[in-house]
């Protein structure tokens, strides 16, 4: 790869500053609730990636795959994810009895090169589900469609330059209409004018809510959580308390990236796992708890941390996807192992109850 797409992957594996992780900054989530971490927890991993590059030439997931979002659908359980074939990102559905064991059904969302906002990539990052923890996550329909959302990068390369998001329609899951896009990093605030990476979307009552991190411009940026809200899917506005979610101070787990928000209800309160990259070189995957949508508190504590030398995710475990199914909390990640840029980047899955 050439210096200028060495963008966010390079950038996440380069931060070996070796500073302790100490707890991420605002108040503290632990109080008066007993423990109110426990219905969140997934301390125990499976051993080996369930999804991996498929190594075959010239397929769109060849080199490795990133970035799950696991439902329910029809009887069995789907996950869309990215795959990357050495020019960029494409999307692709895979499906499971079982949460451990996929299978590929193909690419859903392809590069279109006479659009100059798909040409080299289109990365979805979820669709509209039930909104509660404890729920199968089964997808939600809005006048007879699924609806996606997903971001691009104008470049080609991994991650190259600042990102939009847009939405698509479907009414199978593997033919999808995408729509122009609706927000552009163009016109918004400092804390996302580089860039706008994983959208999550959402609805409440008759608001739809989507969730997204941004990047800064320049080296080293850093990446936070924002939220923007629309009545119609169409027509959308940026909340003015945004960025929700901040970064840490240095030396905390997110000082440096608060990305990839998935946000669920359970027991009266908002759940936003996310994952945090610090200076230590490491990402792992966080928690922050809300009673309303727009103020969170940060968990002092990791979900999902990066594993000893050796393991599947001794580099990163991050960028969460939440299902509740076979009577436990599944959350399956991004595990990545190895140096950059020959590390290994796949799908793996941890659970609250053992294996």
């Amino acid at each position: 790869m050439t210096d200028r797409i060495m963008n966010r992957r390079h950038f996440i594996g380069a931060a070996t500053a070796g500073l302790g992780a100490l707890a991420a900054d605002g108040a503290m989530a632990r109080s008066g609730r007993g423990d109110p971490i426990g219905p969140y927890r997934t301390p125990y991993k499976y051993p080996k990636l369930v999804l991996a590059g498929s190594g075959v030439k010239g397929s769109f997931d060849e080199k490795l795959v990133d970035c799950p979002f696991v439902f329910s659908h029809e009887g069995r359980f789907c996950m869309t994810y990215v795959g990357w074939d050495g020019t960029g990102y494409q999307t692709g559905l895979a499906e499971s009895d079982d949460l451990v064991n996929w299978r590929r059904k193909g690419i859903i969302l392809a590069r279109n090169p006479d659009d100059p906002i798909t040409r080299y990539n289109i990365a979805s990052a979820s669709i509209l589900r039930e909104n509660d923890l404890m729920s199968p996550g089964r997808l939600i329909k809005v006048d007879g469609h699924y609806v996606c959302a997903w971001h691009a990068y104008p470049g080609t390369g991994y991650e190259a330059g600042p990102a939009v998001i847009g939405l698509a329609y479907s009414k199978d899951l593997m033919h999808w209409e995408k729509t122009p896009p609706i927000l552009f990093p163009d016109g918004g605030a400092p804390w996302e004018e580089g860039g706008l990476y994983k959208p999550y979307l959402m609805k409440v009552g008759r608001t739809y809510y989507l969730f997204y991190n941004a990047k800064t411009k320049g080296e080293p940026w850093h990446e936070q959580t924002g939220l923007a809200t629309s009545t119609d899917l169409e027509h959308w506005t940026r909340h003015p308390a945004s960025p929700l979610l901040r970064n840490g101070p240095k030396g905390s787990w997110d000082d440096r990236f608060a990305s990839d928000p998935v946000v669920l209800r359970h027991g009266g309160q908002w759940a936003m796992f996310y994952f945090g990259l610090s200076t230590d070189g490491k990402a792992r995957d966080l928690l922050a708890l809300g009673d309303s949508l727009t103020d969170f508190r940060k968990v002092d504590e990791i979900l999902v941390d990066a594993g000893p030398p050796g393991s599947v995710d001794e580099k990163f475990a991050h960028k969460p996807s939440i299902i509740h199914a076979r009577g436990a909390l599944y959350h399956h990640y991004c595990a990545v192992s190895g140096k950059w840029p020959n590390d290994v980047r796949g799908i793996s899955v941890a659970r609250s109850i053992p294996w």
